[in-house]
Formats: structure tokens, C-alpha cells, sequence
């Protein structure tokens, strides 16, 4: 595997690139972490992009803005450029650009959703873990965001959805809800696990994630990630 890092034109911005070499075009996804814009999560970047080329993905990891330089539309306009440079150099990075998708965690997971519903939004799927949805935490974040929901249309991009009902920073019926009740208000394919287990900011929620999250590990909610897989496969 080649791993390298590419600065964007948007400042403070880059995109790191897991490139698996492969005799035929891979699917590809854009991880976009969260960290309440005051760090990039090794839990929801590095180690998941890791998971993810295992998977047969080629993965990619957006760094954002963030501590004195967070800013949401810069992030926004760093998410765009991610994808315009990857789809760029698709051939080159053995990716398969009819199969490129984004999947955000947290503060990365509203940027993901709103990434997605751009009318020039080249993610083909999406995958929203614990997401912020609406800007309740805002003040918390030290940023003004936007209700992600209100963006959803028919053309948006087919979604899973996981999150926990122990989520105290982004509650289910303020966000998770929110968002899934949009998408079947638009008739936008998607599917929706919000486990009776774990909490936020728990990533893959195993050992391999845990060790650089305080130990954090959740068997049952561990299983958003094959259940994603298998989602991915269906489409």
C-alpha cells in the first residue's frame, strides 16, 4: 500500500490517500473524521481507512480545518476538492469513480451529509455514523453550521445511517431522527441501525479502534460495520 498526502487548494486542508495497487478499478471512500473541529480522530481516520482498504476499497482520508483555522465552509469547499482531485486522478489511483462514496463520523458526518447533497456532489453512497445534523452544537464546536437535513433531496445519494441511543451529544431525536425522517420524506434509499449499545465518537467501536479511544469497545455496535458492508454490496 502507498500512503501519501495531498495538500489541497483550500488552506489547512489535504487528503490523505491508502492507494492499494489492483489489477482492476476499486470502489473508493472519502472518510471524513470528527473531532468537534478541534482535532482529526485517529479513531474515525487512519484506523478506519486501514479497515476499509482490507475491505477491497481504495480509502481516502479528508483533513479539514480545524483547532484556530476551523471553519465550516472551508471545510465544506475542502470536501469538494478531495473529491474533484480523486475523481482526477482515478485511473492513476486504481479507483472506480461509478463507485465512490463518503463516509463521515460526528462533526465529519454533518460535512458528509451536506457534501452529498450538492447538486454537483459526486459521492455515489454515503455512510453517517453518530452524525451532528442539526447546529445545536454549534457553541460547543465553536463553529455555525447548518441543519443538514434541510438540504435532502430525490437526488440524494443513497445513505446508511448508525448511531447509538446512549448518544448524549447528538440524541437521536435531535439528529439521527431528523435526518432519516428527511430521507424518507424524499424517497431516498437508505437504511438506519441505532443500536440500544455503546455511544459517540466510538468509531469502529473494537480493539483495533479502541486502543486509541480510551479503550472503548462495543461488540454489538461493532456491527454497523459488516452491516454497512453488506448494504454496500446491495446497491
Amino acid at each position: 500500500m502507498e500512503i501519501k498526502n495531498v495538500p489541497l487548494v483550500e488552506p489547512y486542508s489535504s487528503v490523505d490517500i491508502y492507494h492499494s495497487n489492483s489489477d482492476v478499478p476499486l470502489p473508493g471512500v472519502v472518510i471524513v473524521p470528527g473531532g468537534s473541529y478541534n482535532r482529526i480522530m485517529e479513531r474515525d481516520s487512519e484506523r478506519v481507512a486501514i479497515t476499509m482498504a482490507t475491505h477491497a476499497f481504495q480509502a481516502f482520508v479528508v483533513r479539514y480545518p480545524v483547532v484556530e483555522h476551523k471553519d465550516y465552509q472551508a471545510a465544506k469547499r475542502a470536501m469538494s476538492q478531495a473529491f474533484d482531485y480523486l475523481l482526477a486522478h482515478a485511473k492513476e489511483l486504481d479507483l472506480d469513480p461509478t463507485r465512490l462514496g463518503v463516509l463521515g463520523f460526528s462533526a465529519g458526518g454533518q460535512l458528509a451529509a451536506a457534501y452529498s447533497n450538492q447538486a454537483e456532489t459526486k459521492a455515489k453512497f454515503v455512510g453517517l455514523g453518530y452524525p451532528v445534523i442539526q447546529p445545536t452544537i454549534d457553541q460547543r464546536m465553536g463553529v455555525t453550521t447548518e441543519n443538514v437535513s434541510q438540504l435532502v433531496t430525490p437526488q440524494t445519494p443513497p445513505t446508511f445511517i448508525w448511531g447509538s441511543i446512549k448518544d448524549e451529544l447528538t440524541p437521536y431525536l435531535e439528529h439521527v431522527a431528523v435526518y432519516a425522517q428527511a430521507l424518507a420524506e424524499n424517497g431516498v434509499p437508505f437504511e438506519l441501525h441505532e443500536f440500544s449499545t455503546g455511544g459517540h465518537g466510538i468509531a469502529l467501536a473494537n480493539k483495533y479502534t479502541g486502543i486509541v479511544n480510551r479503550d472503548r469497545v462495543d461488540a454489538h455496535m461493532a456491527k454497523w460495520f459488516p452491516l454497512f458492508l453488506d448494504w454496500f454490496k446491495q446497491l
